[in-house]
């Protein structure tokens, strides 16, 4: 830590620096949400132990699927827009983890061809009211 505030300035530039390099690492995509029943059967079949005990999971779009590589994937999401006003929750980031793929999955999405699928408290987590997709940020 430095010791003047000479030595001060760059450090919290840096600090600054590193708290936005997310944002230049992120894609941006949409989401959708699903409800009940969670049956997934392109990743590690219905066995319980891949939901998070959180309930912070989804299902991947076709544009991250990547031939099954997804499963298992953690992925940092946030809402940035959504159709209607105050939609979005604020500065508020989840992790979710990818237990099947969106195409296959039992419950029909709130809307299709959504780059993930997210459970209903993944959805709620950073989203308000219901709408039927938002636009997210997200990054593995």
């Amino acid at each position: 830590m430095p010791n003047t505030h000479a030595e001060l300035l760059p450090f919290l530039c840096f600090v600054l620096l590193l708290a936005n390099l997310h944002l230049s690492l992120a894609d941006i995509g949409t989401a959708a949400t699903y409800k009940p029943p969670y049956i997934p059967t392109a990743c590690n079949g219905n066995a319980a132990e891949q939901f998070p005990s959180s309930n912070l999971f989804a299902a991947a779009g076709e544009g991250i699927w990547d031939n099954g590589a997804a499963c298992g994937r953690q992925y940092l999401v946030r809402c940035i827009s959504a159709a209607k006003p105050n939609g979005c929750v604020p500065s508020q980031t989840i992790q979710v983890k990818i237990v099947d793929r969106a195409q296959t999955a039992a419950s029909r999405p709130s809307r299709g061809g959504t780059t993930m699928v997210l459970s209903t408290t993944a959805y709620g987590a950073i989203a308000r009211g219901s709408p039927a997709s938002i636009n997210i940020e997200f990054q593995q």
